[in-house]
This record gives structure tokens, C-alpha cells and sequence, in this order.
């Protein structure tokens, strides 16, 4: 009988330790939504993540190489859709099939 009593009092706790802390993020963000620092962040973070991120994928392309022109190429693909329709997803989408493409035909060693 203790064993059952343990394995409740243990599944119970878990269980409450998992709530406390799935709704805690919430109670947090509603107190941080006030906030113009908050507001100002989530206007510009977007952005400047996409920069640091494209910057981070193209610190090791060489543009002397001829197999620069694949990730470039699909850089101004991705830029071009995105300025045209602006639908991240067919940005994303249309710059990695011009990159995939471009790298397994034409630059493929």
C-alpha cells in the first residue's frame, strides 16, 4: 500500500510542478506587454535576427569561388520574392530551391 500511496503522491507532484510551470511564461508576458521596450523589440527583433542569420550563413562563402554564386543567387531570389510578395514563406521556400538547385547541378563537384 505505501508503494501506491508513493507513486501517486509522485505523479501528482509532477504533475503540478509541470502546470506551474507551463502557465508561468504567461503570467510574465502579461505583465512585459505594458511594456514600450517590449513593443519597441518586437518590431525591430524580427529584422535584425534575419540579418545576423544571413550574415552567420554567408561568413564562409568566398567570393573569389564560382560556387559563391549559389548561395548568392538564392540570397537575391529570397530578397527579390520577398520585396515582390512579401510571403516569407515563398521567400524562404523559392531562395532554398534556387540554392538546392543550383548546388547539386550546376556547381555540383
Amino acid at each position: 500500500m505505501p508503494d501506491t500511496v508513493y507513486a501517486l503522491a509522485a505523479a501528482l507532484t509532477g504533475a503540478l510542478v509541470t502546470w506551474a510551470l507551463r502557465g508561468l511564461p504567461f503570467t510574465v508576458l502579461a505583465r512585459l506587454r505594458a511594456s514600450a521596450t517590449i513593443r519597441f523589440l518586437s518590431t525591430r527583433m524580427p529584422g535584425a535576427i534575419m540579418v545576423i542569420l544571413t550574415i552567420y550563413c554567408l561568413r564562409d562563402v568566398s567570393l573569389a569561388h564560382p560556387r559563391a554564386v549559389s548561395p548568392l543567387a538564392a540570397l537575391a531570389v529570397t530578397i527579390g520574392l520577398h520585396v515582390w510578395r512579401r510571403n516569407a514563406m515563398l521567400s524562404i521556400v523559392g531562395g532554398t530551391v534556387v540554392h538546392v538547385v543550383l548546388s547539386s547541378t550546376v556547381f555540383a563537384e
